[in-house]
């Protein structure tokens, strides 16, 4: 991944200058793109639906679920860290409401917040969408997405601006 990251538009140090990788036993990810919670239960797969897990964020009501994507070594009630990767049907900039993931409970429908870093290569975005503010805890709740309508590109999006999507598929988790 080559995220780039920039000042904030009204020039705020809000927003970090630089992303740096962060190395995992599973590789390396751009620090800021690891979504950090809590494993809240693994459902099964049944004869329509693929298993998922439930990612907790404490401190908020979010029960957010994702397929998930390798092996999970992770306990169920214990933190997980990982990353939410979400296809974004059409991106659109939005001027207020806040960072937010709709619903609150469930597979995300609707995604806003804040673009912390784009990769023009991979055509995504990593957006902050909100998160809880507990000790132990890093605030925010990093998802990466990619731009799938074909008249967009993520690089149309600047770091600092807030943007809207709807997520036609369901997230995948993938643990770091």
């Amino acid at each position: 991944m080559a995220y780039a990251t920039a000042p904030a538009p009204n020039g705020s140090d809000s927003i970090p200058s630089t992303v740096h990788a962060a190395s995992s036993a599973k590789g390396t990810l751009a620090k800021g793109t690891l979504a950090k919670g809590m494993l809240d239960s693994i459902v099964p797969s049944t004869a329509t639906k693929q298993a998922y897990l439930v990612f907790t964020i404490p401190g908020t009501s979010y029960k957010i679920y994702c397929l998930f994507d390798g092996d999970l070594s992770a306990s169920v009630g214990k933190r997980i860290k990982g990353t939410i990767s979400v296809d974004a049907r059409r991106v659109d900039h939005v001027n207020a409401g806040g960072k937010f993931v709709e619903p609150v409970f469930g597979k995300p429908r609707r995604i806003q917040g804040l673009v912390t870093a784009v990769d023009a290569t991979a055509g995504t975005l990593v957006v902050d969408a909100g998160g809880g503010a507990v000790p132990g805890f890093d605030h925010g709740l990093p998802i990466i997405a990619k731009v799938t309508d074909p008249r967009q590109k993520a690089t149309d999006y600047a770091v600092g601006s807030m943007v809207m999507f709807d997520c036609p598929q369901w997230p995948t988790f993938k643990q770091a």
